[in-house]
């Protein structure tokens, strides 16, 4: 049997009396996008941060290809091929948008892989081209409307050139039209289109999203949290006739 790409087995985290994820194991393939959903608190942010490297678990692993990253720094995981976006984005607000990109441009693992690139300019360039907001390179982070910080987000994670993207709420603070947009993105980026034009294969993903109609298009498969606990795992469409879910999540309101 072939070793999963990214394995997370019995990942078990606390704040206090509070059990964010509660003995979470579960595996993916390198040609994946997984979605992640579920109601709020259920815990999905924690356990994004728990593979990036910047929470630590109370107990349980995460293996990236065979390689144990439980209790590995976050700049180490990044070099090894993991990049992250997160919800609370804290750009570097005075400088422009396109330097904010040369900084994840200037990564160790993006230096050694980028050598297509004869500029570093070019590569933060070309991550601001995918994320649909090259016009604003020279604009400052501080006048990004909360959309577009989202966007400079992806960029700047994708300018690692990561091989496992994890994107936390991609879709969130875009307009309809922005988010068709980022979402045919993320599924060119994936087939190895556009910024991954080098390589035969774009990043496997892990997408937290709650816009779901959207987010079910491009995923292959769902993972959904409750409470801590994965209570249902398949493809789309198993996931929304699932009756545990329906009542946990998707009641709430409809796809």
């Amino acid at each position: 049997m072939a070793q999963p790409f990214l394995e997370v087995s019995g990942l078990h985290k606390d704040f206090g009396g509070l059990t964010a994820t509660n003995n979470v194991s579960f595996a993916m393939g390198r040609d994946e996008v997984l979605g992640l959903i579920g109601p709020n608190g259920a815990g999905k942010t924690t356990l994004v941060r728990l593979i990036s490297g910047i929470l630590r678990p109370d107990r349980g692993s995460i293996r990236f290809k065979g390689k144990n990253i439980t209790r590995k720094k976050t700049w180490d995981i990044v070099n090894m091929g993991i990049a992250s976006t997160f919800q609370n984005m804290r750009p570097f607000r005075r400088l422009p948008i396109i330097a904010n990109v040369m900084v994840s441009c200037l990564s160790p693992r993006a230096m050694k892989r980028g050598e297509w690139v004869k500029k570093v300019e070019a590569k933060a360039m070309d991550a601001l081209e995918f994320a649909g907001i090259s016009d604003m390179a020279l604009e400052k982070a501080s006048t990004l409307s909360q959309g577009d910080l989202k966007r400079l987000e992806v960029a700047r994670a994708v300018a690692t050139e990561p091989e496992l993207l994890l994107l936390d709420e991609p879709f969130g603070g875009l307009s309809p039209a922005e988010t068709d947009l980022m979402a045919k993105s993320i599924a060119r980026l994936h087939k190895g289109g556009r910024f991954g034009r080098l390589h035969s294969e774009g990043p496997a993903m892990i997408i937290i999203e709650h816009k779901l109609a959207q987010l079910m298009k491009i995923v292959d498969r769902i993972i959904v949290l409750d409470f801590g606990n994965i209570i249902a795992d398949g493809t789309p469409e198993q996931i929304v006739e699932n009756p545990e879910v329906i009542e946990a999540y998707l009641g709430e309101g409809e796809i």
